[in-house]
């Protein structure tokens, strides 16, 4: 559950978080911890709950608009959001950090053919990645932390109000997508307990009660290192003021690990995406050719189909994908934070609306965007 929802991009926004808050850091990691670990688990077990079936979940809000939901969905953590954008983090972390030499396009297209082939030869490579190169970049991002908390200044004096800085942390939780993913990833943690306890042996309340102490665990983790994070970029503020938000990861890798060091942790960085725009991939390619082009596709072309859009799509930078996606996650995020709650509700006590509260969360969010 920690491998799930921990992707190298996501430190980018607790970055973000603590190069804008400054000496107030606490209130805006406090709204990103809200919406970047306590949210998405609670979404992960609101669908476990559902075994699983994201159909069922989001039928409750009526079968066309529930089926509309979960393609909306599955694009933006596809390839239109979560796949570009960790292309587009790999590239500007590793020019951040010294490596220079490839643009954007081309990286991009080596990155497309990368998860193409892995996507069908992945058994070796992943085994790889997840025992040499992971390790490296879990080493490298403690040594940031770690060396940064003690070498850190005094954070400085921002003129943001305290519930300035918490609306920040709190939006910028939005941008993980992580409840999005939450929801297709579900089916993930029920395959393990299954092969691990087997298929008959778990009843719903033993497999609540070891998803609920898995959770804790995980979001602990995650809110530590997130809360680590910020802080190290509140420090350094005054050092990454003109930084993009994509740049800070590599930029103080670079300051801190040093230029050799700092290439390596970007590289295992950028390998730790890749590993997550191979399950994405093969998330959404599996949806088109099953879901919505009912078998006439083949898995191959729907790969291919799903690499070339984002692809497209990466060609944007970090800023114009963040800019696609922003108005589609102030919209919806409340709404489906509302549905896991309205579902949680609904499988343990037999709470029935949903469709009235969901539908008012998005035409809540919808004046607000507009009020601003």
């Amino acid at each position: 559950m920690f491998a799930m929802f921990f992707g190298a991009g996501n430190i980018v926004f607790p970055l973000a978080v603590g190069q804008f808050t400054q000496d107030k850091n606490f209130f805006g990691i406090a709204g990103l911890i809200l919406t970047a670990v306590l949210v998405p688990f609670m979404g992960l077990l609101a669908m476990l709950l559902y075994n699983g079936d994201y159909t069922a979940f989001f039928r409750r809000i009526g079968r066309g608009p529930g089926f509309f939901l979960s393609a909306l969905i599955m694009a933006v953590i596809g390839p239109f959001g979560g796949i570009p954008r960790c292309i587009a983090i790999s590239h500007s972390t590793l020019t951040s950090s010294g490596f220079s030499g490839l643009s954007l396009p081309l990286f991009s297209v080596i990155s497309c053919g990368l998860i193409y082939l892995f996507t069908f030869r992945r058994a070796r490579m992943l085994t790889l990645l997840g025992y040499v190169l992971t390790p490296i970049l879990l080493l490298s991002l403690a040594v940031i932390m770690v060396k940064g908390l003690i070498l850190m200044p005094a954070p400085e004096a921002t003129l943001s109000t305290k519930l300035q800085t918490f609306s920040l942390g709190f939006l910028e939780g939005y941008k993980t997508m992580d409840l999005l993913a939450a929801f297709f990833f579900s089916s993930v943690v029920l395959l393990c307990l299954k092969r691990e306890e087997g298929e008959e042996s778990l009843s719903r309340q033993q497999m609540i009660r070891i998803v609920g102490y898995a959770s804790v665990i995980a979001a602990s983790l995650l809110a530590l290192i997130y809360i680590c994070f910020s802080f190290v970029a509140a420090g350094y503020s005054a050092d990454l003021h003109t930084v993009p938000s994509h740049r800070l990861l590599g930029t103080l890798a670079y300051k801190l690990l040093g230029p050799y060091a700092g290439v390596l942790a970007s590289v295992a960085v950028s390998f730790a995406c890749l590993t997550t725009e191979i399950a994405l991939a093969a998330i959404f390619a599996e949806f088109l050719q099953k879901t919505l082009s009912r078998g006439k596709l083949s898995y191959s072309l729907s790969l291919v189909i799903t690499l070339a859009v984002g692809f497209i799509v990466s060609t944007f930078q970090f800023e114009g994908i963040s800019a696609l996606l922003a108005p589609l996650l102030v919209t919806f995020y409340p709404a489906l934070i509302a549905l896991s709650v309205l579902n949680i509700l609904h499988k343990v006590y037999g709470y029935q609306p949903v469709k009235r509260v969901f539908y008012a969360a998005v035409g809540l969010s919808l004046l607000l965007q507009f009020v601003r």
